[in-house]
Order: C-alpha cells, then sequence, then structure tokens
C-alpha cells in the first residue's frame, strides 16, 4: 500500500494514474480513499465533465469512503487549461466536502488542483509547478494567488 505524507506525494500518484489522454482535454474528479495510516485504499473516479466543468456529487464519494471505511479522503481535479488558480467553485466545494466530512467522522485532508507542470494543494494554499533540473523534477512552491 501507498502511504500519502504530502500533497507532493499526493499529486504524483494521482498523476500517474490519471489519463494522459484527456488531462488536457476535459475536466475530471478522482478521491483518494486513505485509511488511518494514511496508507491509500483506492482512488475512486467520481465523475467526468467538459472543458471548463465536472459535476460533483457529494454523496456519492461518501458512499465510497464509508464502503471503503475510509478514515479520510483528498478530493482532486484537474484543470484542462493547465491553470493551477482555484476557482470560486472549486473553493466552495471544498468547504461543502469539509463539513460533510466533520459530520461523518471522515477528514477531508486536502484537495488538490492536478496539470501536466504542477498542482495547487488547498490544504496548503500554495501552487507548485514542475521544474526540471537535468534528470531530475522538483517541485517549486509559487505564492498563493
Amino acid at each position: 500500500m501507498v502511504s500519502i505524507s504530502t500533497s507532493e506525494t499526493a499529486y504524483k500518484l494521482l498523476h500517474s494514474v490519471w489519463d494522459q489522454n484527456r488531462i488536457e482535454l476535459v475536466e475530471d474528479f478522482k478521491v483518494l480513499l486513505l485509511n488511518r495510516a494514511c496508507k491509500v485504499l483506492g482512488v475512486f473516479n467520481v465523475g467526468s465533465g467538459s472543458t471548463t466543468a465536472c459535476v460533483v456529487d457529494t454523496k456519492l464519494i461518501f458512499v465510497a469512503a464509508l464502503k471503503t471505511n475510509a478514515a479520510s479522503i483528498i478530493l482532486a481535479h484537474n484543470h484542462p487549461s493547465g491553470n493551477l488558480k482555484p476557482s470560486r467553485q472549486d473553493t466552495h466545494l471544498t468547504s461543502k466536502m469539509q463539513a460533510a466530512g466533520e459530520i461523518l467522522d471522515i477528514a477531508v485532508s486536502d484537495h488538490i488542483i492536478v496539470t501536466n507542470d504542477g498542482y495547487y494543494s488547498f490544504g496548503e494554499g500554495m501552487a507548485y509547478e514542475k521544474v526540471k533540473y537535468g534528470d531530475r523534477i522538483y517541485f517549486e512552491a509559487q505564492v498563493p494567488f
């Protein structure tokens, strides 16, 4: 089982399971389901949308979390535009999910916006862009928007 300890670890796992033929085409929404030790129980594909939006059903996310006995979840969606800035809808959805998770005692540990060139972590309030030095890729933190 893979363990998630940082937003970067979560991003790398999410990016590795994202359909690379769709990441810059349509918005998809996924959830990492985690146990109490932050080990990944599974990745739940919530839905797929258009080039600018995706319908997300709170009930389906928490049904999956309850069925897997997840202690926490990490929300994730991509921005086909490559823009790492969260929208008002993204921020509202994150707050809504956190409130629902509190009632069910399932923590929403983070919400990550995934692109090919980096990610944004709601949990950290920071964007991280990929930077290549030689044959290695690093993530540089960007000032919050």
